[in-house]
């Protein structure tokens, strides 16, 4: 058997997309035979422009034992994060899909998409192909954009344009994963295809995330509030963060590593609000991201309060769930349920309520605990493990998978 695999983000990009589908390509293949084959077609790493490392462009990596695992990985232009600059840098990955899929045959297309456009393209493929579709659907990109675009003339044209390249997308595919429960009201409208719920998950370099507790809480410095990720629309830093440091003033602080599209009107709010107990600084490696946990008092993760967000499910939560420290999140609909019902030791506050999150902390007794059963539950290795043998399974027999994993 001879399999595509098409994802934006591979190892070593920084996203939660590389974490995601690197371990997953990896179980693929120790699942497989020496005589199957995994054709990734990737990018070069440009999840940030502040963040930048070397990878092959092309690169074997294949297990000892298993299928043949060939990568490619295209260079596209960098990006500012601008809808304009993601277009242009989308378009350089299609050609470059199209060019070295031309004279290759597949049995099966495999796609992990947050941007519906990667899923559009292996739908495109599999047709050309006459081969069955899989999707790892990790965003809702129709519903995210329609929220964000300020022109509600745009948003009336834009519309109906995605609403057919997702009936074009979904309606093809075999099978699909959605990475949050909350998406699934939003597929009911294809209801031909079989579902299953495999979220993110722990990797394993944060199932030795828990710091010594033993160290007691400074008296005399300001506790700090990390988050650590994606600066877009999507958070919406840039509305909760500036307001919630003047409340609070100098006894916290809050500290921001990461990039992205909002991370200037995140910077400006910060002018505006004059508060000086916010810190900015670019991403870090995985490893440096593990000293930043250590040293941080909470965990923070926001969502902007818009009707897609209510859906979605932060990766975040997986890796702040590793640690024993207490996880601050504002946010809504989904990720609040699978926050009460998976996570201990959290302060749960509505999104851009600043108010509400400086009285969380006032009022709740600081402590560290560990959380054995979801790290016991939502490890990143089992979860792909699970989700490998799903999708290998023949297409006839797939049934939904009830459960989060």
């Amino acid at each position: 058997m001879t399999i595509l695999y098409l994802t934006y983000y591979f190892h070593p990009d920084l996203s939660a997309g590389s974490f995601r589908n690197t371990p997953f390509v990896d179980e693929l293949a120790r699942q497989l035979s020496p005589a199957d084959t995994i054709h990734v077609i990737t990018t070069q790493p440009n999840r940030y422009r502040s963040f930048s490392v070397a990878a092959p462009a092309q690169e074997d990596r294949s297990p000892a034992t298993g299928a043949r695992v060939w990568v490619e990985r295209v260079q596209v232009p960098a990006h500012t994060g601008s809808m304009r600059s993601q277009v242009r840098a989308f378009v350089a990955y299609y050609r470059a899909v199209c060019r070295l899929t031309r004279d290759h045959h597949y049995d099966r297309v495999m796609v992990s998409s947050s941007r519906l456009f990667t899923a559009f393209l292996g739908s495109m493929v599999a047709r050309r192909q006459r081969a069955e579709l899989s999707l790892d659907i990790r965003d809702l990109f129709r519903e995210s954009i329609l929220d964000v675009l300020p022109h509600p003339l745009i948003r009336l044209l834009l519309n109906p344009v995605l609403t057919r390249i997702e009936r074009y997308t979904f309606g093809r595919a075999k099978h699909i994963n959605l990475v949050s429960k909350g998406f699934k009201p939003y597929f009911d409208r294809f209801p031909r295809v079989s579902y299953s719920y495999f979220t993110n998950g722990i990797d394993t370099e944060f199932l030795s995330a828990v710091s010594d507790a033993s160290n007691p809480l400074p008296e005399n410095k300001p506790r700090t509030l990390l988050y650590a990720g994606n600066i877009g629309e999507g958070q919406g830093l840039h509305i909760i963060l500036p307001e919630a440091a003047r409340l609070l003033g100098n006894g916290y602080r809050f500290i921001v590593i990461g990039d992205g599209a909002g991370r200037r009107k995140l910077e400006a709010a910060i002018r505006v609000a004059g508060v000086t107990n916010i810190d900015l600084h670019a991403p870090v490696s995985r490893h440096e991201l593990l000293d930043a946990y250590a040293q941080a008092d909470y965990l923070f993760v926001h969502l902007n309060d818009l009707n897609a967000f209510r859906r979605v499910l932060p990766s975040k939560l997986f890796e702040y769930g590793a640690t024993d420290k207490p996880i601050v999140a504002g946010v809504a609909g989904y990720a609040a349920q699978f926050i009460r019902e998976h996570l201990t030791n959290t302060l749960l506050f509505a999104p851009g309520d600043a108010a509400g999150l400086v009285q969380q902390l006032q009022q709740t007794r600081y402590q560290r605990l560990t959380r054995p059963q979801f790290v016991d539950r939502f490890q990143r290795q089992t979860i792909m493990a699970d989700m490998a043998r799903h999708w290998l399974a023949s297409a006839s027999v797939l049934q939904p998978v009830p459960t989060d994993v």
